[in-house]
């Protein structure tokens, strides 16, 4: 039995290189599935205009959370994902269900990965 099934596994998610309505939608996508630290009403905003910014949440990842279909995106959207190694995988498939997903990198520890994607809007 994974530890999982019992205690939700937190993932921290990092969003960059995109506009704010971009984050959002993948936050929203995230947010269907998986708890999350911040309020609904919490939508990314821009902290200084003509800076990079770069959005942070946490998602508590529970097994049998539902899935979505795809969501488009404005442009492609940097996503960052650090936790355990069953949590991360799981919400890549979550997010792989809404965008393509294409990994540009991965480091990986004992107990948790830290994995690099570029999420875009799904052709067709």
């Amino acid at each position: 039995m994974n530890s999982a099934d019992q205690h939700p596994e937190p993932v921290v998610v990092t969003i960059t290189g995109c506009t704010k309505e971009d984050a959002h939608a993948v936050f929203e996508v995230l947010r269907r599935s998986y708890t999350c630290d911040r309020e609904a009403a919490d939508r990314p905003e821009y902290v200084s205009v003509g800076h990079p910014t770069v959005w942070t949440a946490t998602f508590d990842v529970r097994p049998g959370t539902a899935g979505t279909g795809p969501v488009p995106l404005t442009d492609a959207v940097e996503a960052e994902m650090q936790g355990g190694y069953w949590a991360v995988d799981r919400m890549t498939e979550t997010l792989a269900a809404a965008f393509d997903v294409q990994r540009q990198g991965t480091a990986a520890g004992d107990q948790e990965k830290d994995v690099q994607l570029r999420l875009v809007s799904r052709a067709g």
